[in-house]
């Protein structure tokens, strides 16, 4: 059983699914940073929006670790790369939390299970029913439920359509279905201004 804040404690946050809303999903996992690739729009998104204010957050289930695949140093170094590309290109990280355990592990993090939404909100004083969470996957989604997050959005790219495709009218209708992660961001922060300048308008 997991306990949830008991009252806003701090400012909101946009939960950030890795694989499949920022960098391109891979079947047989991202393992090297040279197997990076950012999904097209995504740097510009979140540049676009750096200034709103939310923390952008970045959860993700990262199994390879716990199957021997990956070593936790690696890991950890393609996140931080990760991280300064989206700096280099003018966007914000405000935290990333990864589960490096295996499905069969047990563990309390590994999405659907909401464990890295309650340590981020722990540890970075958020307001989870004031949060909203992207992801490519209905296991993102519960986890985002299960954690009280306010805002649930699913988005296309990754494994989105396919995930949509298995949830039914009765699942779909607790989440917001978006083209990616611009429009994902577009619908969450609604008027905001963007910060960068569309080409050709003065």
């Amino acid at each position: 059983m997991h306990d949830l804040p008991s009252a806003p404690s701090g400012r909101p946050a946009i939960f950030l699914d890795r694989d499949g809303v920022i960098i391109e999903n891979r079947d047989d996992y991202c393992l090297t940073w040279e197997q990076v690739a950012f999904l097209p729009g995504a740097l510009q998104a979140l540049a676009h929006r750096r200034h709103a204010p939310h923390a952008f957050v970045i959860i993700t289930n990262q199994s390879a670790i716990g199957r021997g695949l990956l070593g936790r140093a690696t890991a950890d170094e393609i996140n931080a790369r990760l991280v300064n590309a989206i700096q280099a290109s003018g966007g914000r990280i405000d935290g990333v939390f990864l589960c490096p355990h295996a499905p069969e592990a047990g563990c309390d993090c590994r999405k659907p299970l909401p464990g890295l939404l309650l340590q981020a909100a722990r540890e970075l004083s958020l307001d989870l029913g004031r949060s909203a969470l992207i992801g490519d996957a209905l296991s993102d989604l519960d986890a985002g439920l299960a954690a009280g997050v306010g805002e649930r959005i699913l988005v296309r790219t990754g494994r989105g359509i396919q995930q949509l495709a298995l949830a039914g009218a009765e699942r779909a209708a607790g989440m917001t279905v978006c083209a990616d992660l611009s429009e994902a961001l577009d619908i969450i922060l609604g008027s905001l201004p963007q910060t960068i300048e569309k080409p050709g308008l003065s």
